[in-house]
């Protein structure tokens, strides 16, 4: 690597940069000024120290990052395992190569785009009975707990035929999961053992009695898969697949309703007229404000490497891709801090690239579109209730977002 750039800090820079000395992550709505400043300097791959005092290489140009996300056989997961903030040992996030591949092919014909388009008339009921719901109990609202955070959890949980009894229970061990804080890890551990003593008790039920739902599908096509992974499989999709919509639907109404758009006051008056423009939106806002973990899944370097940016990496070597950073190059994306509803191409890489690409990236697309959707239409004079600067983020958490979006409609 070369020395460091006078436009660098000349300290160590601590990964993640939101990371505050108490050890707690407290990331806000745009991503820390320093990536940008990072990315343009030198080669754009830089020295940091993670939270746990181990070195890595931050890479923040798109396309060095594509490289490492792409190239398994360079940059391995699995090997960087001990490395990551929380423990996904076993699970389809934590494979390489032939068992990555196993894991994913057990259940990756549900998560195809034609499988999601045959949902999509159940996922836009869905939002529907959601909406339903927040109208009646009256404004003012929190978006977050009466619309996003059950919509999410009651789709992904019908989809895999969770008890409706049991889908709270779940939320609150999917939430002590995430928690990357010190102080979390024991309650996160009781956490997922909590979920996979769950699961492993559905999945046999299923093998007796299986039905038409995903889990039924794991239980009888992942039979030879070992049981750790076996186990793990509809943890790390029942998790990641609501919490990660969830926070986007709340993080993407935050910015449509707190940031004008072309001649509106807003972005989300601007669409509720131009009901055409919400799909390419939304890829715009999933590129600017991503809520997904990426960066908090490094690789190890498995050999002697240069990225096209020039960077030599040596094996052995960790390696933080950055997809937040990578989404703002200037050298792909023109303007990148400006929200641009009409930006094409915009092949923006919060959903990750190659084998590891998020295998529930259509469903999550298809629920953010439907309850986006349905708000802009049913509620067109939606409104912030409280400040936007008073709105507060997630701290401590792999997936950011936040607390809580406190709207009106009247």
């Amino acid at each position: 690597m070369t020395a460091a750039n006078s436009h660098v800090p000349a300290c160590p820079i601590t990964h993640p940069l939101d990371l505050g000395p108490d050890g707690v992550n407290r990331p806000g709505l745009y991503p820390h000024a320093l990536y940008h400043e990072l990315r343009e300097a030198e080669n754009g791959v830089h020295r940091v120290v993670r939270s746990n005092g181990s070195p890595a290489f931050l890479v923040t140009r798109y396309d060095d990052v594509l490289t490492v996300l792409r190239d398994q056989a360079t940059f391995s997961r699995k090997e960087a395992l001990e490395e990551d903030d929380i423990d996904l040992d076993g699970t389809i996030l934590g494979l390489d190569d032939a068992e990555h591949a196993a894991v994913r092919g057990v259940v990756a014909d549900h998560f195809t785009p034609r499988a999601v388009r045959r949902l999509g008339p159940r996922i836009e009921a869905a939002a529907s009975a959601q909406l339903a719901h927040l109208l009646e109990a009256g404004e003012p609202a929190d978006l977050m707990e009466s619309y996003a955070l059950p919509y999410a959890l009651n789709v992904i949980s019908d989809l895999f035929g969770l008890p409706a009894q049991d889908r709270s229970r779940f939320r609150a061990w999917g939430e002590a999961f995430l928690a990357t804080s010190a102080l979390s890890r024991s309650e996160a551990a009781d956490a997922q053992l909590a979920m996979v003593g769950y699961l492993a008790t559905l999945i046999e039920r299923r093998r007796s009695r299986p039905g038409d739902d995903l889990l039924s599908t794991i239980a009888a096509r992942g039979a030879a898969l070992p049981p750790d992974q076996l186990l793990k499989l509809p943890l790390a999709l029942l998790v990641g697949g609501w919490e990660t919509t969830a926070s986007s639907i709340g993080t993407f109404t935050q910015v449509l309703l707190s940031h004008p758009y072309d001649d509106h006051e807003t972005a989300y008056a601007y669409l509720a007229e131009h009901p055409e423009s919400v799909e390419p939106a939304l890829v715009e806002l999933q590129r600017m404000f991503t809520t997904a973990a990426a960066d908090a899944l490094p690789r190890r370097a498995t050999r002697d490497t240069v990225l096209p940016s020039g960077a030599r990496l040596r094996a052995g070597d960790l390696v933080i891709p950055s997809h937040v950073t990578a989404n703002y190059d200037p050298r792909v994306f023109p303007d990148p801090h400006r929200m641009t509803f009409t930006r094409a191409p915009n092949r923006h890489l919060s959903f990750g690239h190659g084998a590891h690409h998020c295998i529930g990236r259509h469903l999550s697309h298809t629920e953010i579109s439907a309850a986006m959707s349905v708000l802009l239409r049913e509620l067109p004079t939606l409104r912030l209730a409280v400040p936007a600067e008073d709105l507060q983020r997630k701290t401590g958490q792999i997936i950011a977002g936040p607390v809580s979006v406190p709207v009106a409609w009247t």
